[in-house]
């Protein structure tokens, strides 16, 4: 754990922080669409939301790490002089930002999925469907 790893973690933390402030958004202007449309009522209607939010933050998110890693590839890969304490820089950005990849576009919404069902009905089917099968 050298200066240059801890140099590394601050600015993955500083990016992670930023992207999972977005991803959080969309989520949550996604629930209060279905909020103000009167489509809130059940687990399966807030799932429905969350793949809508979620889903809008997959390229971004995938060009996001796809950049970074491509940027700092070369660095892991270097041999010159000063190579050895960017190595240490570089590291924890490209782990972190797989990391960052998984936690944003797996875990996150599911955390989000779990907080806001607590105030609906314990029922998976959206109810667009449900009133399509009572007719």
């Amino acid at each position: 754990m050298s200066i240059g790893v801890w140099v590394g973690l601050i600015a993955l933390a500083g990016l992670d922080a930023e992207t999972g402030v977005v991803m959080l958004l969309y989520l949550d202007l996604a629930f209060t669409k279905w909020t103000a449309e009167k489509r809130m009522r059940t687990q399966g209607d807030l799932m429905q939301a969350v793949h809508y939010g979620a889903v809008q933050r997959i390229r971004p998110k995938l060009m996001t790490v796809i950049t970074i890693i491509a940027g700092l590839l070369p660095i892991m890969w270097s041999t010159g002089a000063g190579a050895d304490v960017m190595k240490r820089i570089a590291a924890p950005m490209v782990g972190g930002a797989v990391t960052s990849l998984i936690m944003e576009l797996l875990v996150y919404p599911v955390i989000f999925f779990i907080w806001r069902s607590k105030k609906l009905e314990n029922n998976l089917t959206p109810t667009s469907e449900a009133d399509i099968d009572k007719k």
